[in-house]
């Protein structure tokens, strides 16, 4: 590449793990080159042995029980080359974080919950480059400042659980440019941050690489983000590169299936879908691990599952849901907080409406209110014109087993210590649905089969699976009282586009099998506006646009609205 050097060189990696079934190849046989002052996109789904290559490279992982082997892994400047294999443990260490830095991928895990944010970006100055504190102290100041934090002096006080989702992005950000790497590697430093919250990060890293002069490498299951950020594009699954080029080349003419599969599993903006493509609408993997292409391109696909509107059934026009004048206060000190303010929505039975704004509107907090797991302060829900706001005991039971919700993480809403067939079959036996424990099994396995989950989970525990097998038995467990309605409270923002595209495919099928109603909690546009009927915007607590899905996402009146629409990364 004209104008730069190979900074960071690796060639025929490999990293196994041991177990005491033998030896699981996650990383096989990879080769790419990060060129000075470049962006190295990698990217595929959860698994795909990306992030594994990334942490072998800054030697994080431990030895038993993993084993990292490579033809070279070779850190280069102008004046000398650097074999990272072959270094000592301690100058790794003075490597790490000097030459080479990471963004984790979980910013609240990675931080230290008990100090404070400034002393985390204080640190690595502290221990690379011999700063005295308060010397640390004035530059982390500046660097909260360069990462677009406000009030940055107050911030450098705080801990970890006081910070939002985005801010605490930006101190890992900060943390990893405080040395001023060479290299920097982002492991998914946007999954399931608000769109317009992703843009700005983003923004931010490209910002801060040219001014800094960084290599970066990018690592995602998003080809839609890859598009912002990336010069060449490497493609992972199963551990292996299945293909590697320019970033036109890998979005523009895509060789590989899997590549298109990825592309395709989008909602796209221009036309609407029955349902979106998954990785099987193009290749599938034989007993024996070989890839076969099914013969079909992107366009293909989309142009077979366009919906014809004239085909379109007509919906119901009568609501199920209405909530008028809905307001949630709440204290927080010696404050009151305005949660939802006065918002007033209905939800026409079989319809799909879907609540978007970013983190901190207050949709996460209507929903629950309308369940009531949250006490409105004011306002009426009239669920099939029964008043939920003045039900008590066991009318709020039967009332609640009408209306459901699967809430945002699936790990944190399943109990580490019930096996799944415990977590689905204990809503039955509280609702005294079907006759016996035999009966609640067969029922729950049948659940199981619904959502794409194999009968053997029953005896298995939510830590044994997937981030989407795990959304999918929390759909089965939210079925399991055979509900008339559902609130989705962001619960495919973390997946990866494949399983996100499953997990929305089977909540359509659902809908239409079950005669279900939903409303649809996300920050997503694009995915809203798939799923949605009708669609509500709000901001600070209130609805500020409402209306048929097209019309908000093709027409919208409110510039915020307009906002979320331009941040869709696609």
């Amino acid at each position: 590449m004209e104008g730069s050097f190979t900074i960071l060189s690796v060639q025929n990696l490999s990293v196994s793990f041991g177990s005491k079934q033998g030896f699981h190849k996650a990383v096989d046989h990879i080769s790419y080159d990060l060129h000075q002052g470049k962006t190295l996109g990698i990217v595929g789904e959860s698994g795909s042995g990306k992030s594994v290559s990334s942490l072998a490279i800054m030697r994080l992982l431990p030895t038993p029980p993993a084993k990292v082997e490579a033809t070279g892994i070779t850190l280069n400047s102008e004046s000398e080359s650097i074999s990272i294999l072959g270094l000592s443990d301690s100058k790794i260490r003075n490597i790490r974080g000097r030459r080479i830095a990471m963004i984790f991928q979980e910013s609240m895990t990675s931080l230290n919950p008990i100090m404070t944010v400034g002393y985390q970006v204080m640190e690595p100055m502290m221990k690379h480059l011999g700063y005295r504190k308060s010397q640390a102290f004035t530059e982390a100041v500046k660097i909260l400042e360069q990462v677009r934090l406000p009030n940055p002096e107050q911030i450098m006080g705080r801990y970890p659980h006081q910070l939002s989702g985005g801010q605490k992005q930006r101190i890992m950000i900060a943390m990893a440019i405080s040395c001023k790497p060479d290299v920097l590697i982002a492991d998914e430093p946007t999954t399931a941050l608000d769109v317009t919250v992703q843009r700005s990060i983003i923004d931010l890293l490209k910002q801060l690489q040219a001014e800094m002069g960084m290599s970066m490498i990018f690592i995602t299951h998003d080809l839609g983000v890859i598009a912002e950020v990336a010069d060449d594009v490497a493609v992972m699954y199963g551990g292996k590169m299945l293909e590697y080029g320019t970033v036109n080349d890998i979005l523009h003419h895509p060789k590989h299936p899997y590549t298109q599969a990825l592309l395709a599993c989008r909602p796209p903006i221009n036309i609407k879908l029955r349902r979106l493509p998954i990785v099987a609408d193009f290749m599938h993997t034989t007993p024996e691990g070989e890839l076969i292409n099914t013969g079909k391109g992107i366009e293909e696909m989309w142009l077979e599952l366009t919906v014809i509107e004239q085909n379109v059934q007509p919906k119901s026009n009568e609501p199920i849901l209405v909530v008028q004048g809905l307001t949630v206060n709440y204290k927080q000190g010696k404050h009151i907080v305005n949660a939802v303010n006065n918002v007033s929505v209905q939800v026409k039975r079989g319809e799909v409406l879907g609540l978007v704004g970013e983190s901190g509107c207050g949709k996460t907090t209507l929903g629950r209110s309308i369940i009531r797991l949250v006490e409105p302060s004011a306002g009426t829900i009239l669920f099939d014109k029964n008043d939920v706001a003045s039900l008590d005991g066991r009318h709020l039971k039967a009332m609640r087993k009408r209306m459901q919700i699967i809430f945002q993480d699936p790990y944190s809403s399943l109990n580490p210590k019930l096996t799944v067939g415990y977590a689905i079959t204990e809503p039955m036996l509280v609702h005294n649905l079907h006759h016996n424990k035999l009966g609640r099994r067969a029922a729950a396995v049948e659940l199981l089969n619904q959502v794409g989950i194999p009968a053997s989970a029953m005896q298995k525990y939510p830590h044994e699976f997937s981030g989407g097998q795990r959304q999918r038995i929390c759909i089965a467990r939210a079925l399991a009282v055979q509900p008339d309605f559902i609130i989705c409270d962001e619960s495919v923002s973390a997946l990866d586009v494949s399983v996100q595209a499953q997990v929305l495919n089977l909540l359509n099928e659902l809908k239409e099998r079950l005669s279900l109603t939903y409303i649809f909690i996300s920050h997503d546009m694009g995915v809203v506006r798939f799923m949605s009927d009708h669609i509500a915007v709000m901001k600070q607590g209130e609805i500020v646009e409402y209306g048929e899905a097209d019309k908000v996402f093709f027409t919208p009146q409110q510039e915020y609205t307009k906002s979320l629409i331009h941040s869709i990364l696609v």
